[in-house]
């Protein structure tokens, strides 16, 4: 997978170490770089791009003011000298924050956690429109289809798929965090640290848990609120 990527930075010698980070990035394609917000978001919006390394305190228009109005296609990464504003760059879904002066390896990881989040949507959006996925268990690959899954229990180090068909159930070594990525929100919603249900096959909610299938799981504190939204959006009440 190739990303392309832009630079916005009001110092030149910034703007420089980046282009030769970005050039020894092999999978990172340098589609230009600006010295403000300005003359960024005229080009940008004719010739978008997957990746942005952005600086935060620029003339005229500030990274953060930026990051509100560029497109949400485009993931950004920001670059500064002060890290009192890391709180605000994840506010507004930065994928990283790089501190001044950068180094090439910290420039590296950052580019490769990049990599991974598009590989990972890549995957997701592949996954969601063929409804079905692949995993591994008893050293086979077993297809799983969307609309047989009841739930998903987190069992130590693996995973449990509960299905329409009981006698079908299998597990497989992997984190619960891995299945809720892929799984398609919010038809499937994470109600507990340990289940994550398919909310079309939900029968009946009662209080602070759920009847799926012929169980009761719990829906814990943490979770309720999300899910008690995904209720009323679909309640008569």
């Amino acid at each position: 997978m190739k990303l392309t990527c832009a630079i916005i930075d009001d110092e030149s010698l910034a703007v420089e170490l980046l282009e030769s980070y970005v050039r020894k990035t092999p999978f990172l394609e340098l589609k230009g770089a600006y010295n403000g917000g300005i003359t960024a978001l005229e080009a940008l919006k004719t010739e978008p791009v997957d990746l942005l390394f952005c600086d935060i305190q620029m003339p005229e228009l500030s990274g953060l003011e930026f990051a509100r109005i560029i497109s949400k296609e485009t993931k950004i990464m920001f670059t500064t000298a002060f890290n009192q504003y890391a709180i605000d760059g994840y506010n507004v879904n930065a994928l990283d924050y790089l501190l001044k002066p950068i180094s090439f390896d910290r420039f590296l990881q950052t580019a490769n956690k990049a990599l991974e989040w598009f590989d990972i949507q890549d995957r997701q959006k592949t996954m969601r429109e063929d409804r079905f996925v692949f995993v591994k268990s008893e050293y086979k690959l077993q297809k799983i289809n969307f609309d047989d899954i009841l739930y998903v229990e987190g069992v130590k180090d693996y995973v449990k798929f509960y299905f329409t068909d009981s006698s079908k159930n299998i597990m497989s070594l992997m984190n619960m965090k891995k299945v809720e990525e892929y799984l398609p929100s919010p038809e499937f919603m994470r109600i507990h640290r340990s289940y994550i249900v398919h909310m079309p096959k939900v029968e009946l909610v009662d209080r602070f848990r759920i009847v799926i299938g012929d169980q009761y799981l719990p829906i814990s504190e943490s979770y309720k609120n999300e899910m008690l939204k995904y209720i009323d959006s679909h309640s008569l009440v």
